[in-house]
């Protein structure tokens, strides 16, 4: 009882006497008086205020796509309205109504709502943290974001889901035939079965199979940019790497955008498990660490938008680069930095393609975790992301084939190496690969063939799950002829760039001036995850030393 009322504590707070002088420095307007039951903040409300109540009470609905809402708390004096959704400029969540008595509350936009958490640190830990708590209170019992009707399971809802929880946004998914509620829901909506999925949005609207992009407008977590403005670095990935970039430049007071065709995190953000990651003793899940960056970033006033694809990058002509995005907008920087990573490979097998989202998958969330528990499946590669995909999944399922062509420990962490050996249900087939896959190609994957490369050897294993972690080749078609590479399409930096012929370049700049790459992407780079974020300070510097040139 005591943890969960210390929870309630953090998740409400009540500032003090001595805080709320403070915040009143940094409010955005004068006092409002709203009489009882006027609304405050509307459901759906972009860059709606946060509220700091001075008198009365405020009433929080939260609110789903089928109009149906539960009151979540009633704000007294010194208590504040807003969630992460604030941060960012999003669509309101939920509703705020004056209670019984009205209430006399005080404003703070976005941009003084940063003022106030940066300005005051006692107050700013108490705002970013209950911030935090209610949006993952409002994902843990995803009555307040998007409804996800079809077959659990099929690659279609298995993508939303994946999309949607990995953007931090709540949602429910309800089986359109084995679920009474999901029926009566297709009936309501009149969706045929042939229409399924479909993505009921908080505001209403009813979306057949959406894409990313689809869904992300619906929902509003794309947002709104002005071309107009000229930003001093835009950040093209939101991996590890490019997340540092963004909380340390913004939080310097440069003009920060962020763009990533996916969903924050990169590669390690599919992660079930870091360890080894400095200061996190017990480790922590790749989503987690890209989540908390996200907010630290937000905090800084940095800009994400995602899911927006960069198609073509534009070298400077009048001094700035341009990036082209896949809606047909262009973005104005003076300086850009690579951080798109990599994209995963794919193995040379016959028809594998086809079982993409149904059965083959690239990560191991929680999402898919669920989708194979009790059962037998295969994970294919030997390094770190698979040994710890390997540690996260073993316990959930029957049975682990861990497929690799080398030895463990020529490839893998030594702590993982000796973790696996301890995992009972772990069979390792040791200079192996995938030689055929069977199934459905409508519905499932059924089978795989591995095969032994020094005897050729061949083994069927019977499995509906397979996951692929076998590497990467570098995110970066969008640079088209622009920049040096090494033979395998990586970018080179610093002194590798030499030919350039309008002088030396920084350790992470391309042969292109401005231009600036780090991370997995970077030729050279150490493929981990403090390394990739120690670059994405590091540039910060000699962004810097750019921007000089533009004074």
């Amino acid at each position: 009882m005591a943890n969960s009322n210390n929870r309630a504590e953090q998740m409400f707070p009540v500032l003090s006497p001595t805080q709320m002088i403070s915040a009143r420095r940094f409010a955005s307007g004068e006092p409002h008086h709203f009489s009882a039951g006027e609304i405050v903040v509307h459901f759906g409300e972009k860059d709606a205020p946060v509220w700091l109540v001075l008198e009365g009470s405020l009433d929080v609905f939260r609110h789903d796509g089928l109009s149906h809402e539960l009151n979540v708390v009633t704000h007294s004096p010194g208590q504040f309205t807003g969630e992460v959704s604030q941060l960012a400029g999003r669509p309101s969540l939920v509703r705020g109504a004056a209670g019984a008595e009205g209430c006399v509350a005080l404003p703070y936009d976005g941009s003084h709502l940063r003022a106030l958490v940066i300005g005051s640190a006692d107050i700013g830990e108490l705002v970013m943290r209950a911030f935090i708590l209610r949006r993952v209170a409002l994902i843990d019992t995803g009555g307040a974001g998007s409804i996800l009707i079809g077959t659990p399971g099929s690659a279609a809802i298995t993508r939303l889901q994946g999309f949607l929880t990995r953007s931090g946004y709540p949602h429910l998914v309800l089986d359109a035939s084995a679920d009474e509620s999901g029926r009566e829901l297709v009936k309501k909506l009149g969706v045929s079965a042939d229409a399924l999925p479909v993505m009921v949005c908080p505001s209403g609207s009813v979306l057949n199979n959406p894409s990313n992009q689809e869904a992300a407008l619906c929902l509003g977590i794309t947002p709104d940019i002005n071309t107009d403005v000229l930003y001093d670095v835009a950040v093209v990935g939101a991996g590890p790497a490019g997340l540092a970039t963004s909380v340390y430049a913004a939080s310097e007071g440069l003009k920060v955008i962020v763009l990533d065709e996916r969903a924050v995190g990169g590669q390690a953000g599919a992660s079930a498990r870091i360890e080894n990651y400095l200061g996190f003793p017990t480790g922590i899940s790749g989503q987690a660490l890209a989540g908390r960056a996200f907010n630290q970033a937000l905090k800084f006033g940095a800009e994400i938008a995602l899911p927006i694809e960069v198609r073509k990058f534009v070298p400077a002509s009048d001094g700035y680069h341009s990036l082209e995005l896949d809606d047909g907008r262009s973005v104005r920087a003076k300086t850009v930095v690579i951080a798109s990573g990599a994209r995963y490979r794919r193995p040379a097998v016959a028809d594998i393609d086809k079982f993409e989202g149904s059965g083959i998958c690239y990560w191991a969330t929680s999402v898919e975790a669920r989708l194979c528990q009790g059962e037998e499946i295969a994970l294919v590669g030997g390094g770190n992301s698979a040994g710890q995909a390997v540690a996260y999944l073993a316990p959930q399922v029957k049975k682990l084939h861990l497929v690799a062509r080398r030895p463990l420990e020529e490839t893998m962490s030594q702590y993982l190496v000796d973790r696996i050996g301890q995992l009972p249900n772990v069979e390792i087939h040791m200079g192996c690969e995938i030689d055929a896959v069977s199934g459905d190609t409508r519905s499932e994957l059924s089978g795989a063939v591995v095969r032994n490369n020094a005897t050729g050897e061949k083994r069927d294993l019977e499995l509906r799950h397979m996951f692929l972690f076998i590497g990467a080749d570098p995110n970066a078609g969008w640079l088209v002829e622009h920049v040096k590479r090494d033979r395998s399409g990586f970018i080179l930096t610093g002194p590798e760039t030499t030919g350039a012929n309008d002088g030396q370049r920084t350790s992470l700049e391309t042969s292109l001036r401005n231009l600036f790459a780090i991370g997995d992407v970077r030729s050279g780079s150490t493929k981990r995850v403090a390394a990739a974020v120690g670059e994405g300070a590091a540039v910060v510097s000699q962004i810097h030393a750019a921007l000089k040139a533009f004074a």
